[in-house]
């Protein structure tokens, strides 16, 4: 902006001026002896050319013509008036660019935080923005869409462990080595700046304090194996409740467990403990898997027995209650006709005997006293040549019967049918 004024002016400072190192006395023989652009240049005469311009420009007349005293006192009043006008652009220009100090662009997703004389004044959002210049206020972007890390037990490296840091002590009072990281973005930029001083490591101090907690009040097994999750989430909601009650400004999205183990020097025996807690936990299941095989089989065949003795109780109750009613009915019976009864009786009796027995059939028309003798041989010769082994099938063997087992038979026969005629005699009446 200098520059041009300048040239409005019709100031020009080149180094091709001829009038670069001449005096403004007009020493002519000084210049004989110079070429052009040699010496430094006369700044005064400069500074005065410069006034005489700008007097013209702003319509300050300059006579010129005076000599002695008179044409020196105008000269200096001119010149005064020049520097003043001079003093007043310059003023002005540095005023422009001292506002101009106070534009300030802010990026998306980013917050821009005005403080006036250090005491917090506003937020902007993104875009362009404009504040007044230093001293009067200033401004701080925050960026609150940034995902931040803290890493607890490590840095940049699981392999790069942080010792005091990692060992924990659990509620069974074994040690163990833990690393983590917590990610977590800025929810009020405020809170973020003015509250707490070192906001990053009061974060990674806070996830300290959580984890220690929460593995101080649980079991190592726990931890090591079906705990992870469950601790994450633990350590997850107890670090937003000391960052809200802190007003971090914080809000904590996620909790990765990166390791779990026991420490170093131990790590050899407490895999052999880990290997023995297998075989245990494979012993319980095979025992289980036993149990569960033979106990059903066992209930099973208690039931079976359980619903066959109720079965042959059933049986026999029902039995017993079959033969009294059946007695009743035979005594009643034998009341009536005693002779009739105990007639039926007998035969009944005789057919079930004959029915489940081996029998023997004597041919008595053969004439022939003599009976083969032995009897077994005979029915064992007839289920021979019959084919089947049975032996309550009748065996024919030829000889003579007995005339008292012939008439004791035809004496039942009779005594039967009449005893048939009576009864549908008493029937038909």
């Amino acid at each position: 902006m200098l520059v041009s004024l300048l040239k409005r002016c019709g100031i020009t400072l080149s180094l091709n001026d001829p009038r670069w190192g001449r005096k403004p006395e007009g020493d002519h023989k000084a210049q004989e002896g110079r070429r052009p652009g040699e010496g430094p240049p006369d700044l005064d005469q400069l500074w005065r050319d410069f006034n005489a311009r700008l007097n013209r420009l702003f319509g300050a007349r300059n006579n010129g013509n005076g000599s002695g005293d008179g044409g020196g006192g105008a000269g200096t009043g001119g010149d005064m008036r020049g520097a003043g006008v001079t003093a007043g652009v310059v003023a002005l220009i540095v005023a422009l660019i001292w506002l101009a100090s106070g534009a300030f662009i802010v990026q998306e997703g980013q917050t821009g935080v005005v403080t006036t004389f250090g005491k917090l004044s506003h937020t902007t959002g993104a875009g362009f923005n404009w504040r007044w210049p230093y001293p009067i206020q200033a401004h701080e972007t925050v960026n609150v869409s940034q995902i931040r890390t803290a890493e607890i037990g490590y840095r940049a490296n699981v392999r790069n462990k942080q010792q005091q840091e990692a060992l924990m002590l659990t509620d069974d009072e074994n040690i163990i080595d833990i690393q983590f990281a917590v990610q977590y973005t800025l929810k009020d930029p405020v809170q973020w700046l003015y509250n707490n001083r070192e906001n990053d490591e009061t974060v990674r101090q806070v996830a300290e304090t959580a984890i220690r907690e929460v593995v101080g009040r649980s079991k190592m097994d726990f931890v090591l194996y079906e705990g992870r999750e469950k601790v994450a989430a633990d350590v997850h909601q107890m670090m937003q409740t000391i960052v809200d009650r802190y007003k971090l400004g914080a809000l904590i999205t996620n909790v990765t467990m990166q390791a779990v183990q026991p420490p170093e020097q131990v790590q050899s025996a407490f895999d052999d403990a880990v290997k023995a807690g297998q075989d245990r936990a494979r012993a319980r299941n095979e025992g289980e898997a036993y149990a569960n095989q033979v106990i059903p089989q066992a209930r099973g065949q208690a039931f079976r027995l359980m619903q066959e003795a109720e079965a042959y109780r059933s049986m026999v109750v029902e039995n017993a209650t079959g033969n009294a009613s059946r007695f009743d009915q035979v005594v009643a019976a034998y009341g009536k006709a005693p002779a009739v009864t105990r007639d039926r009786m007998y035969i009944d009796t005789m057919q079930q005997i004959f029915s489940n027995t081996s029998k023997v059939m004597i041919d008595s028309r053969s004439g022939n006293s003599m009976i083969y003798l032995p009897l077994d041989k005979l029915i064992s010769q007839n289920a021979g040549n019959d084919g089947v082994g049975s032996k309550s099938g009748p065996v024919q063997v030829p000889g003579s019967a007995p005339a008292e087992v012939t008439q004791a038979l035809e004496s039942v026969r009779q005594r039967d049918e009449r005893a048939r005629d009576s009864s549908r005699d008493r029937e038909s009446r």
